[in-house]
């Protein structure tokens, strides 16, 4: 009972949730993978120009969020450059920012599923019913999210390339001289050496993807029909728009709570176990010295 009949409706904020989880599930694996790769690309040692394309890559993420996102609002346009590109390979491009069905029911449609049926009409967790959990994020929040993989990916690809640059060479010498192909040499050698860099980016990644709020702010502000709407931008929302402020700061927390879950959840999943650690009740006897 955080938000009262005169604040927040619970329906809002639980599609705020929805929209959140789809954001997270797609752009934090999303801007990981871009990020590792980036950082492979240009730690390739028989690359040239690797200054030129460091630079390259990371400067999307020292941009105005805000200049970039008037910029994809542009492109996104209904007569926009991604729509005249759709049109050149004969695909009739969506109103980015007035559909609001999600891409899954954009799918349902082509195979003829323009309603919900019967079954998933009705319930479903938190107050939305299982045809509303299964929308899937829309065309909107997808434009939303290739802004922030593209932004994004250039800062973690520095975290990554610091995190390579530690991987011993003798170690990717002796695997090639016991006979592992290249891709062993990546998931049995550079995976495991920077585990810890892997932690650092999936962990900074899931916290940014849950405070997203100035994309939607320039971009959409919750538009189409609330399927951008995210926790961040409903706090502000709610407290200085709405002038509830109670409400706004219960948003607030709750979002606090979910991240410091989600971490700990994450950490306990990514971390490594200690094997030399000595058991439980076990303890060190001292070898007495030979005279």
């Amino acid at each position: 009972q955080l938000f009262t009949e005169d604040g927040l409706a619970r329906r809002d904020f639980m599609t705020s949730i929805r929209n959140n989880i789809y954001y997270v599930a797609i752009v934090v694996p999303a801007q990981t993978v871009l990020a590792l790769g980036l950082a492979l690309v240009v730690n390739n040692r028989m690359l040239r120009g690797k200054s030129f394309f460091r630079s390259a890559f990371y400067f999307p993420s020292v941009t105005s969020s805000v200049a970039i996102s008037v910029v994809f609002l542009f492109l996104f346009a209904n007569s926009g450059a991604v729509n005249a590109l759709l049109g050149f390979v004969g695909i009739d491009g969506p109103e980015w920012f007035a559909d609001s069905r999600g891409v899954l029911h954009l799918l349902f449609g082509v195979f003829g599923v323009d309603s919900p049926p019967a079954a998933l009409a009705d319930g479903g967790p938190f107050g939305l019913s299982w045809w509303d959990w299964l929308a899937g994020p829309s065309v909107a929040m997808i434009s939303i999210i290739t802004l922030v993989v593209w932004t994004t990916s250039g800062t973690f690809m520095l975290m990554f390339l610091a995190g390579l640059q530690n991987v011993p060479v003798t170690l990717d010498e002796a695997s090639t001289l016991d006979g592992a192909s290249r891709w062993q040499r990546f998931r049995y050698v550079t995976l495991p050496m920077i585990r810890p860099t892997t932690f650092l980016v999936l962990t900074l990644g899931m916290i940014g993807s849950w405070q997203v709020f100035d994309q939607v702010y320039v971009m959409s502000q919750g538009d189409p029909a609330k399927t951008t709407l995210t926790p961040a931008y409903l706090s502000y929302r709610t407290a200085f728009r709405d002038f509830d402020y109670g409400s706004g700061a219960a948003i607030s927390f709750v979002l606090f709570l979910i991240i410091i879950v989600l971490t700990l959840i994450q950490r306990r999943a990514l971390a490594e176990r200690d094997t030399d650690r000595p058991r439980r009740g076990w303890r060190r006897r001292r070898v007495p010295e030979r005279s």
